[in-house]
């Protein structure tokens, strides 16, 4: 269970049941369920409207993943590039396949299997590079998917609002203050229905996936950038450090510039990514704070 999450979540409901009990003479009139129907039916019918059955499913059965602490062992797979790297710089491809059979990570295998088959560098990486885009984009678009439901929530509250606010009409010359007052809280719950599970519901739950998305990019790029220095037979010491200066500089962007720079950092690692170094290591551009001369500068000197 993911800690962060349960507090949100008994946080969100704690407060809201504090705010009904000592706002509202009877709190059961929070509770509507013709309100709740429109908003929750609505949003059901509108996505169903706007996606395919399947991804529909597919989506929903993410929802237990927000409460899950999936934590990502960055460490263990940098031992264990540390380790095929040294194996590999050796020569030693039984053993680096007898290790290859003991690593957890497939995209990792992945990798180092293609190394192994003797396929070409530049093939390797554009194969991963096709994959980590790929995982990137379904997994945005899962994200993207509950952001739809957070705009289509509150306007099918306002939806039910409107019904409310006509039942009310409907009886403003005959009917008693009382049923009046009752047509009118009946119309405006719908509305509170809508926004509280736009912003309590399905907003965080988008931006849980984006940042779970992120983080497994990051591993797959880090991933991506050992497997580019296996090709080199770069030195073990050399593909540690760089890696752990990889990881900790994006961590950075992630976790300092907020919920803009997920994305951001994501879309810097493929950048750093799609030209594995060649000849002498460099130091990635973000990593190393100096921008690549453009082919004019460089023709200059």
């Amino acid at each position: 269970m993911n800690p962060s999450t349960l507090i949100g979540a008994i946080a969100g409901v704690i407060t809201l049941i504090l705010v009904v009990a000592l706002s509202a003479t009877s709190p059961s009139i929070y509770f509507n369920a013709p309100g709740l129907a429109i908003v929750l039916g609505g949003t059901a019918a509108a996505v169903f409207m706007a996606y395919p059955l399947r991804e529909v499913v597919r989506v929903f059965g993410l929802v237990g993943t927000v409460f899950r602490h999936d934590k990502l062992d960055t460490q263990r797979d940098i031992d264990e590039l540390v380790s095929l790297a040294q194996l590999w710089m050796n020569n030693d491809v039984r053993k680096v396949e007898e290790a290859l059979k003991k690593v957890s990570n497939p995209f990792l295998r992945t990798g180092v299997q293609l190394i192994i088959d003797n396929t070409p560098e530049d093939q390797i990486i554009e194969l991963l590079q096709w994959r980590i885009a790929r995982l990137r984009a379904r997994e945005q678009a899962e994200a993207q998917m509950f952001r739809v439901m957070a705009g289509f929530a509150p306007a099918f509250g306002m939806l039910g609002t409107l019904v409310g606010l006509v039942n009310m009409m409907s009886v403003l010359g005959t009917g008693t203050m009382q049923q009046i007052g009752e047509q009118l809280a009946v119309g405006l719950i719908t509305t509170f229905y809508g926004i509280l599970l736009s912003n309590l519901v399905f907003k965080p739950i988008a931006v849980k996936l984006e940042r779970r998305t992120a983080q497994r990019v990051e591993l797959m790029n880090m991933v991506l950038q050992g497997v580019a220095m296996m090709c080199e037979r770069r030195g073990p010491a050399v593909v540690r450090e760089t890696l752990n200066s990889f990881v900790a500089h994006v961590d950075d962007e992630i976790y300092d510039g907020g919920s803009e720079a997920v994305a951001k950092a994501a879309a810097a690692k493929m950048a750093k990514s799609a030209k594995p170094a060649r000849g002498p290591l460099r130091m990635p551009p973000v990593l190393s704070g100096v921008r690549a001369a453009s082919p004019s500068t460089a023709a200059r000197k």
